[in-house]
């Protein structure tokens, strides 16, 4: 695997360690169980998550006003009841941690609750609980929200502002004339193809083929896939690194030991990491289309939704993004499905035309 997807693994156990060296000794056993089935991520999220849990019960239930965390034990969860778990899910609406206040949404709560019940749930499965509770406890309600896209005068508007730095100030001109060429094939890349911000940055050299217009990208969880890119990106692509790179690499005589083999390089001649892109797309978008909140993720949905115009292939799509689920892709094309509901109004008129 590439280094930069190494270095990103490591860096995840490495906090996953110290995030659990806060928890209760029992919960070293749910880590190590849940370990074939989950990723590092998923399981550094989980111990987020618990450390709040386990810090709430601390605060604000009685039967634990002594404890520290330190003193749970797996025989204490019995004491758990609905009622602290329905209080859970409103003290996360406000709450403090570690000197500082957060608030969570109907997303961050369900994330939240929904690792409260796995952690009860592979309790009980393994006969250390009497009773599930947790699995009384429903989720909140999500409700929808409208996906967010560019249509396409927007995709060309944030192109050009890329390309010729319309609408920039003086300063950004300046500060943009090293790194054009490089945000233009950063952005087609995004566009034209649908991959994932840390796909992006994660990019080697040698992971594009320009004989076949291809490029290997590694997907969640660390599987590799082959896709594929049309004419437009790849002279963007060819354009940044005989040009921009080439010279920026140059100019500094040496390239970052650690990653020589990085597609896409930061001024400072390292791998350009996912804030930066973050940055870049906010900075142009807000230009484009400056009432919408645009984000990589919404160029990948941008895409999805572009591509299900052109083939009207909603499997051909979840293949392409990489989504293991269909109905997840359908989020892509919501856009589509209003444009068949307005086609049906403007077919059926109440007065004809009839002679």
């Amino acid at each position: 695997m590439a280094n930069y997807f190494k270095e990103r693994e490591r860096n995840t156990n490495v906090r996953l360690r110290e995030i659990r060296d806060s928890l209760p000794e029992f919960c070293d056993e749910f880590f190590v169980g849940i370990e074939p089935q989950t990723t590092s991520l998923t399981r550094l999220n989980y111990a987020y998550d618990l450390r709040i849990f386990f810090d709430y019960l601390t605060k604000r239930v009685r039967a634990f006003r002594d404890y520290s965390v330190g003193d749970f034990t797996v025989a204490d969860l019995e004491k758990i009841s609905v009622t602290h778990l329905e209080n859970f899910m409103e003290y996360l609406t406000l709450y403090e941690f570690d000197g500082k206040e957060f608030s969570n949404g109907e997303k961050g709560k369900a994330r939240k609750i929904s690792t409260v019940r796995t952690f009860f749930k592979y309790f009980f499965n393994k006969d250390k609980l009497s009773v599930n509770v947790a699995s009384k406890i429903s989720l909140p309600k999500q409700h929808d929200k409208d996906i967010i896209r560019l249509e396409r005068h927007e995709i060309d508007k944030m192109l050009s502002t890329a390309e010729d730095c319309e609408g920039m100030s003086e300063h950004q001109r300046k500060i943009l004339l090293n790194t054009r060429a490089r945000d233009v094939a950063i952005l087609s890349l995004l566009l034209g193809t649908g991959i994932r911000v840390s796909e992006c940055v994660g990019l080697n050299l040698s992971d594009v083929d320009f004989d076949t217009n291809a490029f290997t990208v590694t997907r969640k969880g660390g599987n590799r896939a082959i896709l594929y890119f049309n004419d437009e990106v790849k002279d963007a692509l060819q354009y940044y690194i005989e040009g921009e790179r080439k010279a920026l690499v140059s100019r500094t005589q040496k390239l970052n030991v650690e990653d020589p083999d990085a597609l896409f390089l930061s001024l400072q001649i390292k791998r350009i990491c996912v804030r930066a892109v973050e940055n870049l797309v906010k900075k142009y978008a807000q230009i484009a289309s400056p009432l919408k909140n645009i984000s990589p993720h919404k160029l990948r949905s941008t895409y999805g939704t572009n591509l299900y115009r052109a083939t009207g292939d909603i499997y051909m799509v979840a293949d392409v993004l990489g989504h293991r689920d269909v109905n997840t892709t359908k989020k892509h094309y919501a856009a589509i499905e209003q444009d068949h509901r307005k086609a049906a109004a403007r077919a059926v008129n109440l007065r004809g035309d009839e002679t």
